[in-house]
């Protein structure tokens, strides 16, 4: 069978040392040479020709580091790689996915296309904030999700007061997921911006009172919904509040929204590096479940069996 490689990039080297771990390789060797001027040079370091090329980068800001994923496929591909797969944990860009006003760049649609002008010839990535942003490639997308690895975690905490709840109407879906799987309800927080990263009010609706309510959502940015919306909910009558997000982007005064919020916990996933320890935050690897997912890839085998089935509600292979 054809030779796997794996790599990785300096912003996402935490998490690919444990998926190289799990998979049984360790890392392939490449260099990334910055220059006195800022610039970045990727040089592959050993042998790639005719193998399945795995590069390991998230997209998170600074740009170096989707620079540093597009210099390691232009290695691979000018190196004579078979097959080249990106695997971005953490898309960045993705929520400028449409033309919200007018004059606006659709970012998520530009890094798609510079992805594949430099060559790689499928995506693997985790809980975009759309999943029709998958219709953005021409290439294949393994689109994976948290699921798999919040619910083995969630079993110890769901009872029959638990309900699940959207901090918006575009996480419906996703909330509904975990609702239909511990067949629980789900109640919905309506929100209104004034700009962007700022929250007017907020909305309720569902019955919440003396539940303990779970919030689910692709992404933690400022935290600023999140923690209005936690406060809603005690508000409402909640017993408790806890949240399951799967990228922890935290940026501006995230980290001390969260501390001084009625969170009992945020539950995230490692598709980007925690800046600092929190008691209120608890981070679960994804490691495991890429690992398997570049091994069902290189074997040809369907990776259907990494999701929970939307017809039956039941969790497969996990």
């Amino acid at each position: 069978m054809t030779e796997v490689k794996l790599f990785s990039g300096t912003a996402s080297q935490y998490v690919a040392d444990k998926i190289a771990d799990h998979y049984g390789l360790s890392l392939g060797n490449v260099n990334i040479q910055r220059f006195s001027d800022g610039e970045l040079q990727a040089n592959i370091l050993e042998s790639v020709r005719g193998a399945y090329t795995f590069f390991i980068q998230s997209t998170f800001a600074p740009t170096d580091n989707l620079m540093e994923l597009l210099l390691m496929i232009d290695a691979a591909k000018r190196a004579s790689a078979g097959y080249i797969t990106a695997v971005i944990p953490y898309y960045g860009y993705a929520r400028q996915d449409r033309k919200d006003k007018p004059r606006v760049a659709i970012g998520a649609k530009l890094v798609a296309n510079i992805l594949q002008a430099a060559g790689v010839d499928r995506i693997m990535t985790m809980d975009l904030h759309a999943d029709q942003l998958q219709g953005f490639f021409d290439i294949p997308v393994d689109h994976l999700k948290a699921e798999a690895i919040f619910i083995p975690y969630l079993e110890g905490f769901v009872s029959e007061d638990t309900i699940f709840a959207a901090p918006d109407v575009g996480g419906v879906k996703r909330a509904r997921t975990y609702a239909k799987y511990f067949k629980t309800e789900l109640v919905i927080c309506d929100k209104v911006r004034k700009k962007a990263n700022e929250v007017a009010g907020m909305t309720v609706i569902g019955d919440v009172s003396g539940r303990d309510v779970i919030l689910v959502d692709d992404l933690v940015d400022t935290a600023g919904t999140l923690c209005r919306a936690a406060k809603t909910i005690m508000e409402q009558g909640a017993k408790s509040v806890r949240a399951l997000i799967t990228h922890p982007v935290l940026s501006g005064n995230a980290y001390e929204n969260i501390e001084n919020s009625v969170l009992t916990e945020l539950v995230v996933c490692d598709t980007l590096p925690i800046k600092k320890p929190s008691e209120k935050i608890k981070v679960l690897s994804v490691a495991r479940l890429f690992s398997r997912a570049i091994r069902y890839t290189h074997e040809h085998r369907s990776i259907s069996a990494l999701f929970v089935s939307e017809r039956t509600g039941t969790l497969f292979d996990v």
